[in-house]
């Protein structure tokens, strides 16, 4: 069997980033991944102003702790001040430019109104509660680098210096169908009631809602049938106009599961046996068209054996399609484990769990592939190597879902 480490590794060499590029409002670029560096051509301040509200004062007026000073302007944010002459202060509030001859600002609640007089009850030293010019961001200086996720904090920086709209990668065409004579909608059971045998299709919700945080562009081809010409057409289909198709089941050897040898007649296929747990079965390959081929990943049936191998092999791999050139692997933190797991797995384990009130690591107790229940009631994931028993109080990597979902 391929180690995680393997897997992740040859799907992210097969992983070249989307070509095109789109020009969108700074407003609507949020989630999207930057095409190309993108460089401020202002200072950030622009001008040297101040961090709070009070007085703009001279501080060699001020050396005495109780200067008392005439008030000649009143400086709010947005307009300009006149120069300063000596003896004086001006009231200034939060951002507004210091005026010229000003050194320094003295907050209000150290200062004390005396009729036109403030008198200063601190002595402030030259360049205090003072932003200067170019102190966050110099005119030139890249702000953003190419392959940058935008977040919403990107997009403050970015119209922090004027950018309107931003160069990035077009997003991601995936395709999702679902395989599996067994799977009903929910809403759609005749009178409620499940038929012997059916299940309700949890792995559609699933995954397109995994899709839509990375903010992929999403066709939906529903439940296939399971034969082996429906999952032949629906993958021709899919790989006219997308860069991924991902199915969920079908993908094991027995006589109803036709999305491998369907895969291999439209394409390419390599089966995978991975050494993790839960999931293990993994497919990997391309579906061929007019030009070029599609990606396609075949994700197990099993709900949480298909929510945690999206996680850990299509999550990285989507972010390099769209572009991401930093890490795509999640963080893992060191935490306390609150539990024990006596048996050791030859696989490498990835345990749900939850974060206690005491900062440990409790254990969602039954880890079974099917219990999707320990995914909602779970903070993330143990990432147990292969072979390790983990006693009370081992130190283990934990992934927090806010790592792995977005």
């Amino acid at each position: 069997m391929l180690s995680v480490r393997e897997a992740l590794d040859t799907l992210l060499a097969s992983a070249a980033p989307v070509a095109d590029v789109e020009q969108v409002p700074t407003l609507e670029a949020n989630g999207r991944v930057l095409a190309l560096d993108q460089a401020s051509t202002i200072d950030v301040p622009s001008a040297d102003n101040t961090q709070m509200d009070g007085y703009a004062v001279r501080a060699a007026d001020c050396v005495n702790g109780g200067a008392s000073l005439r008030v000649a302007q009143r400086i709010p944010a947005g307009t300009v001040g006149a120069p300063l002459e000596a003896g004086t202060a001006a009231r200034i509030f939060t951002g507004a430019m210091i005026p010229p001859g000003a050194d320094a600002v003295v907050m209000q609640e150290q200062c004390e109104v005396q009729g036109d007089n403030v008198v200063i009850r601190h002595t402030p030293k030259a360049g205090e509660w003072i932003r200067r010019t170019g102190e966050d961001i110099v005119a030139g200086a890249t702000i953003l680098a190419a392959g940058t996720r935008l977040r919403s904090q990107e997009l403050g920086l970015a119209a922090s210096v004027g950018l309107a709209s931003l160069p990035v990668r077009r997003r991601l065409r995936v395709a999702v169908f679902f395989t599996g004579d067994e799977l009903t909608m929910p809403g759609e059971a005749p009178g409620g009631q499940l038929a012997p045998g059916a299940i309700y299709n949890s792995n559609r919700f699933t995954l397109r809602g995994l899709l839509e945080n990375f903010g992929c562009a999403i066709t939906d081809y529903g439940i296939v049938p399971d034969s082996l010409d429906a999952t032949r057409a629906t993958l021709r289909e899919a790989a006219r106009e997308h860069d991924l198709i991902i199915t969920s089941g079908g993908v094991s050897v027995g006589e109803e599961d036709h999305v491998k040898p369907a895969v291999e007649a439209e394409g390419q296929l390599n089966m995978w046996q991975i050494a993790v747990k839960p999931g293990k079965p993994l497919a990997f390959g391309q579906v061929r068209r007019e030009a070029g081929a599609a990606h396609f990943i075949g994700l197990p049936g099993n709900p949480v054996s298909s929510f945690i191998t999206f996680l850990l092999f299509v999550r990285p791999f989507l972010l390099r399609l769209q572009g991401v050139s930093g890490p795509v692997e999640p963080r893992a933190y060191q935490m306390r484990a609150d539990f024990s797991l006596p048996k050791a797995d030859r696989r490498n384990e990835f345990l749900r769990v939850r974060v206690n009130a005491g900062g440990g690591l409790e254990l969602f107790s039954n880890q079974g592939s099917g219990v999707l229940t320990s995914t909602v009631w779970g903070d993330g994931l143990v990432d147990n190597p292969p072979g390790r028993v983990i006693n009370e109080g081992d130190i283990v990597r934990f992934i927090p879902f806010a790592e792995l979902q977005y």
